[in-house]
């Protein structure tokens, strides 16, 4: 039986990980992220010595490798506040895989501790935050795609979706393949670059076809691989981290 994530009351105090793809090409999700906690009352540190959660080497099979990276991550986070993490990818290797990735180490117990801390930033907004949001901007109709580890390795697949529900002038357009993975998947696309390509134009078609005028997901890699196939096609419909997308249309 799946364990529930119990959600504590709103902290005066958040730690930021701002994963990798976002420290460095998407910035300006991070900024946003920190932006929507701010505005909430939370005060938000932000460890500057984070790098990568471990994630690739994990999922590629070097596990001593992630284990090194991963052991660099934890004592960034000594007091016992939240964790929150703009990516249900990197949320779900710190939260999922870290106790099982440390058991039997020195670097159990606090692997367990970091692992309980951590939330996704669209489930930390909606079950936490109870984020009430006023919306500024121009009707749009989006799609939103959450990806494969937030749906599937964190239960996330209703967060996004309420927190876009909340912009009166936003219409939520359903895909036709809205559960199904966008062909990413981190070294899954390097690896089976094929495969990789009609899981995307699936993706992309599925879109297109409801409407879209944009999408919006809480993953980076997913954005970039779904973003970059639309301009392949010469297609108008682009990409936001759904911390931008929040953040822009409500400040």
């Amino acid at each position: 039986m799946t364990a529930v994530k119990l959600y504590p009351p709103r902290p005066d105090k958040v730690y930021l990980f701002g994963t990798c793809l976002i420290d460095l090409l998407y910035p300006e999700a991070g900024m946003d992220a920190l932006r929507l906690l701010e505005r909430e009352g939370i005060e938000v540190l932000y460890p500057q010595d984070q790098t990568c959660c471990g994630q690739p080497a994990y999922t590629s099979g070097y596990q001593r490798e992630a284990r090194a990276v991963a052991a660099a991550q934890l004592d960034l986070f000594p007091e016992p506040w939240p964790i929150i993490v703009p990516s249900g990818s990197c949320g779900g290797m710190m939260r999922k895989h870290y106790p099982g990735l440390f058991a039997g180490t020195d670097l159990e117990t606090q692997a367990n501790d970091v692992a309980g801390r951590i939330f996704e930033l669209t489930e930390f907004l909606v079950h936490v935050c109870h984020l009430d949001l006023e919306d500024h901007g121009e009707p749009e109709r989006v799609a939103m795609h959450t990806s494969c580890s937030a749906r599937r390795e964190m239960g996330l697949a209703e967060t996004g979706p309420a927190l876009l529900a909340g912009l009166g002038q936003v219409e939520l357009v359903e895909q036709a393949r809205a559960s199904e993975c966008c062909g990413f998947g981190g070294t899954f696309a390097v690896r089976h670059p094929e495969i990789s390509a009609a899981m995307v134009e699936d993706k992309t078609q599925a879109i297109e076809a409801a409407g879209a005028q944009c999408f919006v997901t809480s993953d980076c890699g997913c954005m970039m691989n779904i973003g970059g196939r639309f301009e392949q096609q010469g297609k108008s419909i682009k990409g936001e981290h759904i911390a931008s997308y929040l953040w822009r249309r409500t400040s």
